[in-house]
């Protein structure tokens, strides 16, 4: 779902600057606006994913140090608590910036509204 996000947030800045010339002067404004908003959103979808991708090699490195520790008989239990700490930071400060990649995308959707309306 992230990944979806992400590239719709790219095609519209696509989209948007093809459009730059065509454009008239009197909507430049919004068009800078828009792109302005878009560059803020792809900034925090992109911690937002980097944060979960993050949280889950994080896991993958705890189960596998569990097996190691199982195997070898080490005891690793204050490295896999560690991680487990650090996998639900990442997990956490992803969910964050997703909902507020959220809250930007209704922003920016009441905004275009409002300037519809005038």
């Amino acid at each position: 779902m992230l990944v979806n996000r992400l590239s719709r947030i790219v095609d519209r800045i696509r989209i948007l600057e093809k459009k730059q010339e065509l454009l008239p002067p009197e909507e430049e404004e919004f068009k800078h606006l828009e792109l302005a908003l878009l560059a803020r959103r792809l900034r925090t979808i992109y911690i937002a994913l980097s944060c979960e991708v993050s949280c889950g090699l994080i896991v993958g490195v705890i189960i596998a140090i569990a097996f190691i520790d199982a195997f070898l008989s080490i005891n690793l239990s204050s490295w896999i608590a560690g991680l487990f700490v650090l996998a639900m930071l990442a997990f956490i400060s992803g969910l964050g910036a997703f909902l507020r990649e959220i809250f930007l995308a209704v922003q920016s959707t009441s905004a275009s509204m409002r300037l519809a309306i005038f």
